[in-house]
């Protein structure tokens, strides 16, 4: 990923100052692209959906822009603090039989890579129901559910790749993890439950007040105390539609952010 694109946006903005996506730098960003898809390796600081601060404040805005096109369908989408894959379709055909796949659960394998907080001793899968946290002042947060009418189930597995060594840092796993069902926020409440979070979640790490301050204050020097990362940790790495489409496998590079964290850390990664 370019730096140029960091002069030109400030991933620590929210709402009206919030960057814009650089349109020199945003073909930098595509995985695959076809008649049918336009696949794209999103920063972590970009939301997806379209925003009232005109095209090149989100994913799907700039993504008409460069496809100089009225419509687009977005398959797959990743919270703004997220980075990887995210599928877009370029007909409603498509589009419809991409999210039938998807809402399939076993159709499409979706595989992301988290740096979590501690060493985590070995791979397990967490099969909790999720259901909005109402305790909590954030009120996106979601939080796994015991006995909840509403509640959604749930599954993720973890798998431990790589334990840090650095020891002037807190330990930290390097985790390959895969969700079988897509509820909201399912990687980081799942996280948060097994005790592991994602290493710079400001909602489900070590404190949520740090995401109201966020949206108020930006990265401050005082959250950078706490957290190591100015965003989550957290990266959609594999998109596998090989089942609907094949051949359609989509793969995203995991950015620089993350690759200077695992270092710092003393994880060795290589793609």
């Amino acid at each position: 990923m370019s730096e140029e694109i960091f002069a030109k946006s400030n991933p620590e903005d929210f709402g009206e100052t919030a960057g814009l996506v650089d349109p020199e730098t945003f073909p930098q960003w595509i995985i695959f692209e076809d008649e049918n898809f336009l696949v794209l390796n999103k920063p972590g600081w970009l939301v997806c959906h379209p925003s009232k601060n005109g095209p090149y404040s989100s994913l799907v805005g700039a993504a008409r822009e460069y496809l100089q096109a009225d419509t687009l369908h977005l398959v797959s989408r990743l919270d703004r603090e997220t980075s990887g894959v995210v599928v877009l379709a370029k007909n409603k055909r498509t589009a419809s039989k991409a999210q039938k796949a998807l809402d399939g659960k076993s159709d499409v394998k979706k595989q992301y890579l988290a740096v979590l907080r501690g060493h985590m001793p070995g791979a397990f899968t967490i099969s909790q129901p999720l259901s909005d946290d109402k305790k909590s002042p954030v009120f996106i947060k979601t939080c796994c559910a015991v006995q909840k009418l509403s509640a959604k189930s749930a599954v993720t597995i973890f798998k431990p790749l790589a334990l840090s060594t650095n020891p002037d840092f807190e330990p930290c796993t390097l985790a390959e993890v895969e969700i079988i069902t897509g509820r909201k926020h399912q990687i980081r409440a799942h996280a948060q439950w097994t005790g592991h979070q994602v290493v710079g979640d400001k909602i489900y790490g070590p404190d949520e007040s740090l995401y109201l301050d966020f949206i108020e204050k930006g990265f401050t020097e005082e959250m950078a105390k706490i957290l190591p990362i100015k965003r989550q940790a957290l990266h959609a790495h594999v998109m596998d539609f090989g089942k609907i489409f094949p051949g359609m496998t989509f793969r995203a590079p995991l950015l620089q952010d993350m690759k200077d964290l695992l270092a710092s850390r003393g994880i060795n990664y290589t793609e």
